[in-house]
């Protein structure tokens, strides 16, 4: 069992760029996968992005991929989402979740997963 942690989020313009970070207590095993949610006021949970322990695999949202990337560190139990290029659509709370198991979920499912951070705000003005 895992209980995570998210730090870094903020107020930032458009245009600019957070680091929001994951940090994972507990033992985080070669299967797991972390990912990056986020979910608007109004809206449903959406996918980010994962990245699976052991292989270090990365998957993004297509409305992410290219100023987004999320990385991962042994030492710390931590993973990283760096943001770039933001813009008013990316405002949410950012959540961090973890599987045990990457090969048995569908990475972008939000109810598929079993720990769950509490979440940490991002909001870009315009």
């Amino acid at each position: 069992q895992v209980q995570l942690s998210e730090s870094g989020g903020g107020q930032v313009q458009a245009g600019g760029s957070l680091r929001l970070s994951c940090t994972a207590t507990g033992r985080v095993y070669s299967n797991y996968v972390i990912s990056w949610f986020r979910q608007a006021p109004g809206k449903e949970r959406s996918f980010v992005a994962a990245i699976t322990w052991g292989q270090r695999r990365t998957t993004y949202s297509p409305s992410v991929k290219g100023r987004f990337t999320i990385t991962a560190g042994n030492a710390k139990n931590t993973v990283d989402l760096e943001m770039n290029s933001l813009n008013t659509e990316d405002t949410a709370r950012y959540y961090c979740a973890a599987h045990s198991d990457s090969d048995s979920i569908r990475l972008q499912v939000s109810y598929q997963y079993v720990y769950w951070g509490r979440g940490t705000q991002v909001t870009v003005s315009s």
